[in-house]
């Protein structure tokens, strides 16, 4: 396990946690950038740094192509910096810590200042590219298991892998995995899961993501990546490759890089957390699946989430609410 922050632990604290790929949909961030004038300034930012509009994208779709991972990935980190500066800009105290899920881990490191949401859309559209192009069309699949012991798991894949790659790709909380690897290997795998977990589900995807199969895509981000400027972070970042509270600029950019063919250790991520005396998480940015999956790993934490002006109100109320101690 990572570092314990010892100063938090006795504190009630909260954490806000970005989502990653899987969150988009059409309409998103339109009513944070009508009503707020921070969030409208970086969709207008993103537009600029991307050269085309992102924000249209977003706000209007076509779904289609909005799910594109190219376009998926500045689209999502968009919409939730766009959230956490309206956050921002009405007063919400800042977090103790922030995570974020696989892609959105970008989203975390730009709202706690380690990166330049500019640089950050650009990289993360090529990541994107990257990713796509690491694995030709239909060589590659994920399947989501839920129910099933995380040992069994991995041992299922190791028998399915044969000369092939087949691993676990995200542990998401104590009941959900996702594998991912090669078409053929994860198929072989969703026929022998069906006997150690209650249901097997092959995702649509475009491609394998945290898998080996990635490593293309790692080698090409990573020289990206050394480009870039890390500074600092206003507050620890929760590296979801290590399940570790990570402070230093050149052990986040390492995160981001090992990240893009290593396991997401989600569940590990958010027990972490509440070790540290989280009992809010707030999920920034479109949908609300982060909060579900903490919902399956503790019922004592609350969850609120940001992304448009209703759900934002109603979050700024919850974190003014003061805390009732139940016995």
């Amino acid at each position: 396990m990572g570092l314990r922050v010892d100063a938090m632990v006795n504190v009630m604290a909260t954490a806000y946690v970005f989502p990653g790929q899987g969150s988009q949909n059409p309409g998103m961030g339109k009513d944070l950038s009508d009503q707020f004038p921070a969030a409208r300034q970086v969709f207008e930012a993103a537009d600029e740094a991307l050269g085309f509009a992102l924000s249209k994208l977003c706000f209007e779709g076509p779904a289609e192509y909005l799910q594109l991972t190219e376009n998926t990935q500045p689209a999502i980190l968009a919409v939730s910096v766009a959230a956490y500066r309206a956050l921002e800009s009405v007063g919400a105290r800042p977090p103790a810590f922030v995570a974020g899920h696989s892609l959105g881990e970008y989203s975390a490191l730009v709202a706690s200042g380690v990166l330049d949401l500019s640089d950050a859309l650009r990289t993360v559209r090529a990541r994107g590219r990257y990713m796509q192009e690491a694995v030709p069309v239909d060589a590659g699949a994920m399947a989501a298991v839920i129910g099933g012991e995380l040992g069994e798991i991995q041992r299922v894949c190791v028998e399915a892998s044969r000369d092939e790659v087949c691993s676990v790709a995200n542990i998401n909380s104590p009941g959900q995995v996702v594998i991912a690897g090669s078409t053929t290997a994860v198929d072989r795998a969703i026929k022998l899961l069906k006997e150690v977990a209650r249901r097997v589900v092959k995702l649509n995807v475009s491609a394998p993501f945290h898998c080996a199969l990635m490593k293309p895509a790692q080698d090409r981000l990573a020289r990206d990546l050394e480009r870039l400027d890390f500074g600092e972070p206003k507050f620890p970042v929760v590296t979801n490759v290590d399940a570790r509270i990570t402070t230093g600029p050149g052990e986040l950019r390492d995160a981001l890089v090992r990240q893009v063919s290593a396991p997401v250790r989600w569940v590990e991520s958010m027990q972490l957390l509440i070790e540290n005396g989280v009992d809010k998480v707030v999920e920034v940015g479109p949908g609300k699946v982060l909060s579900g999956l903490m919902r399956q790993t503790s019922r004592d934490i609350k969850c609120l989430n940001v992304e448009d002006a209703a759900s934002l109100e109603a979050t700024i109320a919850a974190l003014a609410a003061p805390d009732v101690l139940v016995q």
